[in-house]
């Protein structure tokens, strides 16, 4: 036998071999899903089909972006895409709570406000959340906070607080330096809020917030703050 007919021979037998096993491999995969359907059972995953996809994260405040809370008077913010200056701040208290209304200037003459304030989980064991609405004013037409539903624009409102809060003006606020200040906060049922303040003896204006996520404003710190 010559050897090109030796090695022809070989190249034969390892065909049939790889034939056999691949054969065999096959038809016993099949039996497992044949059994498996006849059983109900699935059969189980490859360990990498298993592993969980990384999902990216929420974020942290002061972390993954800038923390609102360290705003100051002279800031320039960015938010929704619109560049506004700082130009003033209320420090309030009421009843132990405490939060922070930033009078902001994005060139136009709509006033507009922003409020910081840490608040407590909505339900018990929830960990406090930071609660970030940027305020603007609407018209009331002499309206007066009724201490029962308010109907504005066909949308009815629901009091949740009222009060007196304790204020420390700093910058342009139109505000004195420091005194009270009445305010009645609405909840209408689709989660949009409508507040009324006045300064004691003068008369009430108001103004609907819309909740920003705190990840969402930019902040570039006055130069030298």
């Amino acid at each position: 036998m010559t050897p090109e007919v030796v090695v022809i021979l070989g190249l034969s037998v390892a065909t049939l071999v790889l034939l056999f096993v691949a054969f065999l491999t096959t038809n016993s995969r099949t039996r497992v899903a044949d059994e498996s359907e006849r059983s109900g059972e699935t059969p189980l995953p490859s360990v990498e089909a298993a592993q969980p996809s990384a999902q990216p994260s929420a974020g942290h405040v002061g972390i993954d972006y800038p923390d609102p809370r360290t705003i100051r008077v002279g800031d320039t913010i960015e938010c929704q895409g619109i560049r506004s200056r700082v130009l003033g701040a209320l420090y309030l208290s009421w009843q132990g709570t405490q939060w922070t209304e930033y009078r902001l200037d994005d060139g136009t003459r709509r006033p507009q406000w922003l409020s910081i304030q840490m608040r407590p989980g909505l339900a018990a064991g929830d960990p406090p959340h930071l609660e970030v609405l940027l305020w603007t004013q609407v018209p009331t037409e002499g309206m007066i906070p009724a201490k029962a539903t308010l109907s504005v624009e066909g949308v009815d409102f629901f009091p949740v607080d009222r009060g007196t809060a304790a204020f420390r003006g700093e910058g342009v606020t139109s505000m004195p330096e420091r005194g009270l200040l009445d305010f009645a906060d609405y909840r209408a049922a689709d989660g949009r809020l409508l507040s009324f303040e006045r300064l004691q003896g003068k008369r009430w204006g108001a103004s609907h917030a819309q909740p920003l996520a705190p990840g969402t404003i930019k902040i570039e710190k006055k130069k030298g703050g």
